[in-house]
Order: C-alpha cells, then sequence, then structure tokens
C-alpha cells in the first residue's frame, strides 16, 4: 500500500540533529515530519557525552530540569591512567555555567526530546520509517520516499533535511560526495560491570598497539578499545580469551570481571571516519550533522556538534520557512557557512592528534603495559589552566549556537 503527506520540512533521522531540529521547528510553528528507521531509541553504544554546550542550549529551552532528572553521570574531570596512576587531562570545573558534562543514554535524551516536540501540534513523528531515496520536481528535491510496516510512504515538502548519519541515504542520492580526511584507528565497544571499591574516574589508558576509554556508568563500565583501522578482522580471528587478556593486562582491576565479556558478539565495531561534504546543500535539500560532517570519537563531540547544527539551522531556516515561498539556496548556504568554521577547527584538532599521538602508539607493538608519562607533561599538567583547555575545546566548542528561533505565543 502506498500513501502520501505534505509538510513544510522533512527531516530524515531521528538523532540527536533530527529530533532538535524537529522540535525547534515545530516550537517556531513550522509544520514538520520527522523519518526515523528504528522502532524505538534504543541501541547502544551510542554517542553519551552531553558537554557544557548542549546543557546550554537545553537550559534555553527550559528542557535542563527533566534533563537532570535523567539517569546520568556527572564527569567534572578526565584522567589518563598511566604506569605511575592517574593524572588529570582535562578539568571542566572552571566552565560556568556548567562545570561539567554528563554521560546519559542516548536514548533518554532523544526521548525526552521527542516527548518535547510532540507536545507540539506542528510536530509529526515517524517511527519504523527507512527513507529510500528523493523525488525531484523543476530539478529540486520535492519528495522523500520511505517504506513503513504498512508499505511505501511518500513525504512531499517543501524542504528536506537530511540528519541520517554518516551512512546517509539522501547524501547518497543527492549524490553528494564527502572529503575523506583519514583516520588511522576504528573503536570496539564494551561492556563490563563496575565494582564499588573500583576506581571512581573516568579514564583514558594510552598504551602501545590500542588505547583504552573507560567511562564511569556508575554500575558497568562502557569500555572502548581503539585499534588500528582495518584491525577488527585480525582480532576476531583469534579466541575472544586473548582479547580479553590484553584488557586486563592493560587494566588489571579488570581481571576479575574480564570473563563476563563471554563472546564476541558482546563487542561492537565502531567504524570511524573523518569527512566532510564541500557542499552541504542542493536545492530543497539541506544536510547537517553526521550526514554532512562525520567526526572521530576523540573528544565525544558528535553529539554536541550535530545539536549546535541543529540550532543554527532553526535559527536560520524558521524564518524562511513561515514565509511564503520556497527557502532558496542563499537561505541554505547560510547554514553551511555558519558551521563551516567550527566544524573545521574540531576535525582538524581530531586529525592532528590522530596523526601525531594515536597512529604512531597503534603501530606500536603491543607491551600489554600502561604508558609511562614523560615528566615535561607530568609538569605542564600542574596547570590548572593547562588541564582546562581539552575540556573548553570540546566542552565549549567554537562559535557557540543559541536558541534564537521564533517561537509562537503562548496562548
Amino acid at each position: 500500500m502506498e500513501s502520501t503527506v505534505k509538510t513544510r520540512c522533512c527531516i530524515v533521522g531521528g538523532g540527536p540533529a533530527g529530533i532538535m531540529l524537529g522540535l525547534l521547528l515545530a516550537r517556531a510553528n513550522v509544520a514538520t515530519v520527522v523519518l526515523e528507521k528504528h522502532a524505538d531509541f534504543l541501541r547502544d553504544f551510542r554517542g553519551d557525552t552531553v558537554h557544557p554546550s548542549t546543557l546550554e542550549i537545553l537550559t534555553e529551552l527550559g528542557l535542563k530540569q527533566r534533563f537532570d532528572a535523567l539517569p546520568q553521570r556527572r564527569i567534572n574531570e578526565i584522567e589518563g591512567w598511566f604506569a605511575d596512576g592517574a593524572h588529570v587531562m582535562g578539568d571542566f570545573r572552571g566552565l560556568k555555567p556548567f562545570p561539567y558534562m554528563s554521560l546519559v543514554p542516548q536514548w533518554d535524551l532523544l526521548n525526552m526530546l521527542a516527548e518535547e516536540a510532540q507536545r507540539h501540534p506542528n510536530f509529526t513523528l515517524h517511527m519504523n520509517t527507512e527513507a529510500t531515496g528523493l523525488l525531484y520536481h523543476d530539478n529540486r528535491v520535492a519528495a522523500v520516499t520511505a517504506t513503513t510496516p504498512e508499505g511505501v510512504l511518500h513525504v512531499h515538502a517543501d524542504l528536506v533535511i537530511g540528519c541520517d548519519g554518516r551512512q546517509s541515504c539522501l547524501r547518497d542520492a543527492a549524490a553528494l560526495q564527502p572529503q575523506n580526511l583519514g583516520a588511522p584507528m576504528d573503536v570496539l565497544w564494551f561492556r563490563l560491570p563496575r565494582h564499588p571499591d573500583d576506581p571512581a574516574g573516568t579514564y583514558g589508558v594510552p598504551g602501545k598497539g590500542n588505547f583504552l576509554v573507560l567511562l564511569n556508568r556508575n554500575d558497568y563500565w562502557q569500555a572502548a578499545c581503539v585499534i588500528a583501522k582495518g584491525g577488527s578482522a585480525r582480532l576476531r580471528a583469534d579466541p575472544i580469551a586473548d582479547f580479553r587478556a590484553r584488557i586486563a593486562r592493560r587494566v588489571p582491576f579488570l581481571a576479575d570481571r574480564i570473563d563476563t565479556l563471554a563472546s564476541w558478539d558482546e563487542v561492537k565495531l565502531l567504524e570511524v571516519r573523518v569527512d566532510r561534504l564541500p557542499q552541504w546543500h542542493r536545492p530543497g535539500l539541506l544536510l547537517i550533522g553526521d550526514a554532512a560532517h562525520a567526526m572521530s570519537p576523540i573528544g565525544g563531540v558528535g553529539i554536541n556538534l550535530a545539536i549546535q547544527d541543529a540550532v543554527a539551522a532553526a535559527n536560520i531556516l524558521a524564518p524562511a520557512l513561515l514565509a511564503p515561498g520556497l527557502p532558496n539556496d542563499a537561505t541554505l548556504a547560510a547554514v553551511q557557512q555558519r558551521r563551516l568554521l567550527p566544524t573545521k577547527i574540531i576535525q582538524a584538532i581530531q586529525v592532528l592528534l590522530q596523526r601525531r599521538i594515536i597512529a604512531p602508539a597503534l603501530a606500536s607493538q603491543d607491551d600489554g603495559k600502561p604508558m609511562r608519562l614523560s615528566g615535561v607533561v607530568r609538569f605542564f599538567l600542574r596547570s590548572r589552566l593547562i588541564r582546562s583547555i581539552p575540556a573548553r575545546v570540546f566542552g565549549k566548542g567554537f562559535r557557540r549556537e543559541h536558541v534564537r528561533s521564533p517561537q509562537p505565543p503562548a496562548s
């Protein structure tokens, strides 16, 4: 069965960029349809780091109190675990008004934003609806085709916005090719139980051959093993016991529960990409978030840049969508122009760290030992100012956005 709906704006992708943009446009009285291919938001090992820049946006939307009620852990320091113990590498405590970042399951955040968006009559969310292509009229994107459990859905829209991630269907359909900036690594995600007497922080554990990241989620560790690009297949060819032994050698306090990682099925692969579209738009189509610029996991910035994109897009697009006629190319280009510089800066920092620190370490023979911190680095890390730099760069970002899109008067 085929069905058709018409709307002012169709957003493809129900991740942080898509749901936030849908909320902001509906709040501004723009008829908005969001298509999400999954039946729910419950997918593990998604980006869960909510930085101060996003906390500011939630405050401006009046959602901070509801956000604070979500299960989370607030982090005000990021520590590196070295041969001589833990050293603070990033310090959020000097940031205002939020001297911390929050680790929050992304599905809880998305559910909260979707519930808020659904309070607005102009917002419609279609779950279990997968976009499959674009339809054109007069050389302009005019509709999205999608599949649903009931059949084919055609969504005709004056503007289509792709927020469908680094494997964007809309990007491919519009023949937009990203520039690959390179990534020497992939990430293996897994969980391990956390015991009450475990260290209380959130840690990076650098070493030769691989890096580990341990995110403290109160009752469990969400762990990431950073490996050389394409190395997952080689690791998986060996028994899971070999992988468990590597983890236990690198972080000895995990040895007493490493056997809970029963099989490779419990280890999920994130193929890291860092890329950026030279042009984020076509007539009638705009891409933002990972669909426009895939980010490295360094700094945990992906969700936060996506939300910044959404706020900027809403600020620029809402007036055009509330006015008669179709949003023109200059309006779409203004979104890219607004968000291009902060994207380039963060990606440049990520690529630099990948090339200078991560790639050489991953190319080294794994000796199973924590890395030693040099005396020079230890000296500089005594300065709180130095320790605050990573927190400011990744936690606050560049060219921060604020909610300025129109809001209808209270009834």
